[in-house]
């Protein structure tokens, strides 16, 4: 049975992947698709740039973003054994915002001018500022995690980074001028068009070592659902278990963000589907589970985003809101059965 819900999955991202790279403002049909990723040439050289320059990378970013929120959401709501957890509970998102709040909004002796140059912005200067932000916060944890004995002091000290950079990032806007803030919010919708050939270099390998790490972790994880005195008896180094499952949710999150905004919902959601489609907590099933599942329903959400047949777009974190909240509101009511996960 569940062979053959995972066969499903494994379906399912493929067709997310092949619609993602088909369907957009202009269709191009699957076939003439599948022959431009064999190697071959499209019937239209249109069509040929389309799929390799723009949707390609696109479709590959989702993909590794969708997995990457989703193995982190995984291992946070494991870690502090709290289901509404999610891959930036450690602060490692607001630590990106604050990088780029302070590129886009702070020092008055840059002009706004410079900051309305989307290609600057969103080739170089937004990716930059979020991956130190997230990078400064990313050290923090991990220099954190190997003092702290609790994960409770763990997520309160991550929350409390988290509030601090909110609340730096909410004067700085105060401060600004419209078209810094405007540049800004647009960041915050989230996109995963943002990244190109040149930045999947520096994009992919990140993931796939979290991804890697994430993989590595789930016997562990598996011990540490009955508490952490029972892994203590299993011969299970906690402290170390702890470090290494915050270094890659931390590296995940940090990543996904910096290339592609603060992209909600995905992380929280998706393992708990995972649950109820598996009818398990063992993360030997869910955590490849939450790969595929994350990465096609991060597809989907993009596709839809894009509002096939128009020119029109919605932003990403839109659809993913729509669609997570109902999901977050199930989690809610049936939090009394949390304990069986």
């Amino acid at each position: 049975m569940r062979r053959g819900i995972l066969l499903l999955l494994i379906a399912f991202t493929g067709a997310a992947f092949m619609l993602s790279l088909a369907i957009g403002a202009v269709s191009i049909p699957l076939d003439e698709v599948l022959r431009v990723l064999l190697g071959g040439q499209a019937s239209k050289d249109t069509w040929q740039t389309i799929v390799l320059t723009f949707r390609l990378p696109k479709a590959i970013t989702a993909l590794l973003a969708g997995a990457a929120l989703s193995a982190a959401g995984l291992q946070m709501q494991t870690l502090f054994r709290n289901p509404l957890a999610d891959p930036f509970v450690l602060g490692i998102s607001s630590g990106a915002s604050l990088g780029v709040a302070l590129v886009v909004l702070g020092g008055a002796a840059v002009s706004a001018s410079v900051f309305g140059r989307t290609a600057f912005l969103g080739e170089l200067g937004l990716v930059g500022a979020a991956s130190l932000g997230a990078a400064a916060v990313f050290a923090l944890v991990l220099a954190i995690a190997r003092r702290v004995q609790s994960v409770i002091t763990l997520l309160v000290l991550g929350l409390m980074v988290g509030y601090l950079a909110s609340a730096v990032v909410s004067v700085l806007i105060y401060f600004s001028l419209p078209e810094q803030v405007s540049a800004y919010i647009n960041w915050t919708f989230g996109s995963f068009g943002g990244v190109t050939w040149q930045q999947m270099r520096a994009f992919a390998p990140a993931l796939l070592v979290g991804l890697g790490t994430a993989l590595l972790t789930v016997k562990p994880l598996n011990a540490l659902l009955l508490g952490e005195n029972y892994a203590r008896s299993m011969g299970v180094n906690v402290r170390v278990v702890r470090w290494w499952v915050t270094a890659s949710a931390s590296l995940l999150a940090g990543a996904v963000t910096a290339f592609c905004g603060p992209i909600g919902f995905i992380g929280i959601a998706v393992p708990h589907l995972c649950r109820a489609l598996f009818a398990t907590s063992d993360h030997r099933v869910l955590m490849p589970a939450s790969l595929l599942l994350g990465g096609g329903l991060a597809l989907i959400f993009d596709l839809i985003s894009q509002m096939p047949g128009t020119r029109a777009a919605l932003p990403l974190n839109v659809v993913t809101s729509a669609v997570g909240a109902p999901v977050v509101l199930w989690i809610v009511m049936r939090r009394q059965s949390f304990g069986r996960i």
